[in-house]
């Protein structure tokens, strides 16, 4: 197949969506499809929004040759009326990757997103999910023919064995923690730092992993934060790092936070389940989809600070409990399929829509 992918700047850059959408370019190209990944500006939301009425745009688009043009739903605010255009130039099926609603984020504007996006997805002929939950997000606006394709876990292929994950778990000292996202407001970075404040610190350490130019404000008030709670000798800002960087880190630590205030599946879970460590989640999205609350992690209320300080001390004292949840993570892993099964399902997905709309 020749397939085009619209997404906004680079396929290189750093968050788990940007990773998904690389993977499954890769494993399709692997399969010997072609695929042609077209670009646009990222800028603001209201600066999206009037692509819409860019005849450069349409014509970018509409001009790729393409069997079936995929289009990350990040770049819904450019789409959601380029589309309609779009289908009467080509006829080709349009198929978007959905990560996550915006509108399912908690905020003001809310409403204002969810009809933009609903606008979009009408436009549709078809959605990859990335999770049953965000497949039910979409549901819940417009029914869409759609393929649920988790994200792969052999992205890092960790190497530790059972026994070093449990004499990890059982090394005296602090609880050695990890928060690995862009640092942004939706991944709760501060709650987990007003959390940490209420344990003694001889109980933790924290490594904070994730680039802090995308919202260059709160990273600086997250710096002020830890200053202003007293906790800076326990906290490592340590920005954007590789992937052998953060496989170290992820050898050492003993969980990851990311009490996140919504995520679609969140790849960072399953990517630390993957070297034992215990995920602690937020119970907004589809974290739950992989996580089971007391079982292989936790999933607290998005802003817990009580709930996720008391959660973290009580891990500390017990290193048992510790010990058999990061093995149960680690089942979880070692259960879930890999990017090669999941692009499969894709592949069948796309060749199947397009023989039944007679493409």
């Amino acid at each position: 197949m020749r397939l085009g992918l619209v997404i906004y700047g680079s396929l290189e850059s750093r968050s788990g969506g940007y990773l998904y959408d690389r993977q499954l370019v890769q494993e399709l190209e692997q399969s010997g499809d072609q695929v042609e990944v077209i670009s646009l500006p990222a800028r603001t939301y209201p600066r999206h929004l009037l692509d819409n009425f860019s005849r450069g745009v349409f014509e970018q688009l509409a001009s790729t040759p393409c069997d079936v043009l995929l289009q990350d739903e990040l770049n819904h605010p450019s789409l959601f009326w380029m589309n309609r255009k779009i289908k009467k130039r080509i006829s080709s099926p349009l198929v978007s990757i959905v990560h996550h609603l915006r509108s399912s984020e908690s905020t003001r504007l809310s409403w204002f997103y969810r009809q933009i996006e609903k606008a979009y997805l009408k436009s549709l002929d078809g959605a990859i999910y990335n999770s049953p939950t965000t497949k039910y997000s979409v549901a819940a606006l417009v029914q869409l023919p759609g393929v649920v394709a988790l994200p792969g876990r052999d992205h890092l292929n960790p190497r530790i064995s059972d026994a070093q994950i449990v004499d990890r778990a059982h090394q005296p000292g602090a609880l050695r923690m990890v928060f690995i996202g862009n640092l942004i407001p939706r991944k709760g970075l501060d709650t987990l730092l007003r959390a940490l404040a209420h344990l003694p610190g001889e109980e933790w350490t924290l490594a904070v992993i994730g680039d802090m130019g995308v919202d260059e404000g709160y990273s600086r008030k997250m710096e002020l934060l830890c200053s202003t709670l007293g906790i800076e000798q326990q906290v490592q800002f340590l920005g954007h790092r590789s992937s052998d960087e953060i496989t170290t880190l992820l050898e050492n630590g003993h969980l990851l936070a990311v009490p996140s205030q919504y995520e679609g599946f969140g790849i960072v879970y399953l990517e630390a389940m993957g070297f034992g460590l215990l995920p602690v989640a937020s119970a907004a999205g589809g974290a739950k989809d992989l996580i089971q609350h007391g079982e292989n992690g936790y999933l607290l209320q998005p802003d817990d600070v009580h709930g996720l300080a008391a959660l973290l001390q009580r891990l500390h004292a017990d290193r048992e409990q510790l010990a058999r949840l990061s093995l149960a993570a680690r089942r979880t892993f070692e259960a879930h399929p890999s990017w090669s099964q999941s692009a499969k399902q894709v592949r069948a997905f796309l060749i199947g829509l397009r023989q039944e709309a007679g493409f």
